[in-house]
């Protein structure tokens, strides 16, 4: 099989995916139409992606087992009927289960599959294959947005949630059908810049009692959280801190997405040259360093275009090297459901930048990132390659 179907089943189910980043183009129509307030309909966001990282251990898991095509199959089944059975809630508890958590858990499932079968197919070029299978995600809510606009003017919002789940059914099922492992010969190659030990495959157990685990999931949580404050307030800042009007303040999210969608795989192929964790370094100093600039607020149009910007950069390498390390350091075997609880971190940030905005000002929670993100910098170079594992099978073919 051309492992390049694989990728482009992976870029497909992506894109599909990643619509969810478009959610804010709901809120009002859904106001409008049943006379709900914007913080109960933002919640709905807040448990979909709640609900999608907790999806992907278990999905993680299954398609460890079962295979990559299956478990995408029933993700985007689940996603569509979500949508589908959203279109006929009329009260918020009703969106909240069936877009929230069954859409949700639709996501999740899909989510870690074509992740898991690309890096398995391209030992060589795993973090620019991952930066390729993630930028999808990325760049759905870009793509999707002015086919949802178009959607509600014509058909109105819930006739929108309708026709979005027969979308999502045929493209991220379609897409499914593509995704599938390789010989097992072929997945257990390394690249000329791999280190032979991690060719050992652990389990979620054996991952879960190494200390690397616990560094690169916290290293994952200061970066997404650094990446998900600016994106998430993009426009609050340029209106509140940099005093653009809102037309100007929102050509941010654009800029951001795109960039966002560039880092993914950009830094995901100089990773591949680099390393990972060199890679890394830069990635967080660079964090460090915006944060801490935004955090004094001397910001004018330019500037604040740059900023962000180079955030959301920062922000898609993240999420194109984690993946890969989570291969290099634990094997691909069981990928899906080690890459699951690694993704933890990611949910959770969802939620811990929003938070601390709220608790504090901008300013402040800028400068509070920079100092996350320069730990980080400082965790990354304790981090070594995991040798428990390769210990227990040396003494196991010994005896």
């Amino acid at each position: 099989m051309n492992r390049w179907l694989v990728v482009l089943g992976a870029v497909i189910i992506q894109i599909n995916l990643g619509a969810v980043y478009a959610w804010s183009l709901f809120n009002q129509p859904l106001m409008s139409k049943f006379g709900w307030v914007r913080e109960d309909v933002v919640v709905t966001f807040s448990i979909t992606i709640a609900t999608f990282a907790l999806a992907t251990i278990f999905a993680g898991r299954l398609q460890d087992r079962i295979g990559p095509r299956w478990v995408a199959t029933i993700g985007g089944c689940l996603l569509g009927l979500g949508l589908i059975l959203a279109s006929q809630a009329t009260t918020l508890l009703q969106l909240y289960f069936f877009y929230g958590v069954i859409g949700g858990i639709g996501i999740g499932m899909t989510y870690v599959c074509p992740l898991s079968a690309c890096v398995k197919w391209f030992p060589d070029k795993r973090g620019l294959i991952s930066g390729v299978a993630v930028a999808g995600f990325g760049l759905g809510g870009l793509i999707f947005k002015p086919v949802i606009e178009w959607l509600i003017v014509g058909t109105g919002v819930s006739s929108t949630f309708l026709y979005l789940g027969f979308i999502y059914i045929i493209l991220v099922v379609g897409g499914a059908q593509l995704l599938k492992n390789p010989p097992a010969e072929k997945g257990s190659r390394t690249s000329s810049h791999a280190i032979p030990e991690l060719s050992n495959n652990f389990s979620s157990k054996q991952m879960l009692g190494t200390y690397q685990f616990y560094l690169l999931w916290f290293m994952f949580l200061f970066g997404s959280m650094s990446g998900l404050m600016v994106i998430s307030f993009a426009v609050d800042i340029g209106v509140d801190i940099v005093n653009l009007n809102m037309e100007k303040a929102a050509n941010a999210v654009m800029v951001i997405a795109l960039f966002n969608a560039a880092g993914r795989i950009v830094l995901g192929r100089v990773s591949d040259t680099l390393g990972r964790m060199n890679t890394l370094m830069i990635i967080y100093g660079l964090t460090a360093l915006i944060m801490f600039y935004m955090s004094t607020g001397a910001m004018n149009y330019t500037t604040f275009l740059i900023s962000v910007s180079l955030i959301g950069f920062c922000f898609g390498g993240f999420l194109a090297l984690f993946p890969s390390i989570t291969a290099d350091y634990y094997g691909t075997r069981n990928m899906g459901s080690n890459y699951g609880f690694m993704y933890q971190a990611y949910g959770i940030s969802a939620f811990a930048g929003p938070m601390i905005v709220k608790a504090i000002p901008l300013t402040q929670a800028f400068l509070l990132s920079s100092l996350f993100c320069a730990l980080a910098l400082v965790m990354a170079k304790l981090v070594s390659v995991p040798k428990k594992r390769v210990v227990s099978e040396v003494v196991k073919q010994a005896s």
